[in-house]
């Protein structure tokens, strides 16, 4: 029997992680893409955990199926914490090159160029049954772009532990220390239960 569960994204790169992980353990995973009627979601939460949950809960109420739904963003603390929630508008509309430029112009030639990526995935069944994971994975901004592999600002996130940008690792090697990856394995640990 295949369980149905909704991503709420239009990304086909994060489709594409979740369906990684989940499509192996049974599950057919769907896009809000699939769902026409599904109404327009407002992000306006403080935090990731609250972004994620506004968006779980409008999609599963909309679409009366279960639905994942995650908020995942760069925190690079010596700027206070952006681009943080904002990580995807930051200068603007999902305009991942403009992004990139904004981080490092706000960035300069700041010796402090210490980095996290963080998400927060959050669960809702439709009668409001919750379920919520996180993951974060710890790099440093480079001084310029490296690597044609990933989005958003994977061509800047250095990983020391792999002497590597996460733009120039393969899919697997990405989630396998991704903030995504790491929360979407702590997610097939508790996900049948749900």
């Amino acid at each position: 029997m295949t369980k149905e569960i909704v991503i709420a994204t239009g990304n086909l790169n994060k489709l594409r992680e979740f369906k990684e992980m989940l499509e192996p353990k049974g599950y057919e995973v769907k896009s809000i893409k699939d769902f026409p009627d599904v109404p327009e979601i407002i992000e306006n939460g403080s935090s990731f955990e609250e972004n994620a949950e506004i968006k779980a809960k409008t999609v599963a109420e909309a679409i009366g199926l279960p639905v994942l739904a995650d908020d995942s963003g760069l925190v690079v603390p010596s700027i206070n914490g952006e681009p943080g929630i904002y990580s995807a508008r930051y200068a603007g509309d999902h305009d991942d090159q403009a992004n990139n430029q904004k981080l490092l112009k706000k960035l300069g030639h700041s010796d402090d160029r210490n980095a996290y990526f963080k998400t927060v995935l959050v669960g809702m069944k439709p009668n409001g049954e919750k379920i919520k994971v996180s993951g974060i994975v710890s790099g440093e901004i480079l001084l310029e772009k490296r690597g044609q592999n990933g989005f958003g600002y994977d061509p800047l996130f250095f990983v020391p532990g792999k002497q590597k940008t996460l733009a120039e690792m393969s899919d697997d090697e990405k989630n396998s220390i991704s903030h995504r990856g790491k929360a979407l394995r702590k997610l097939t640990t508790v996900i049948d239960n749900w």
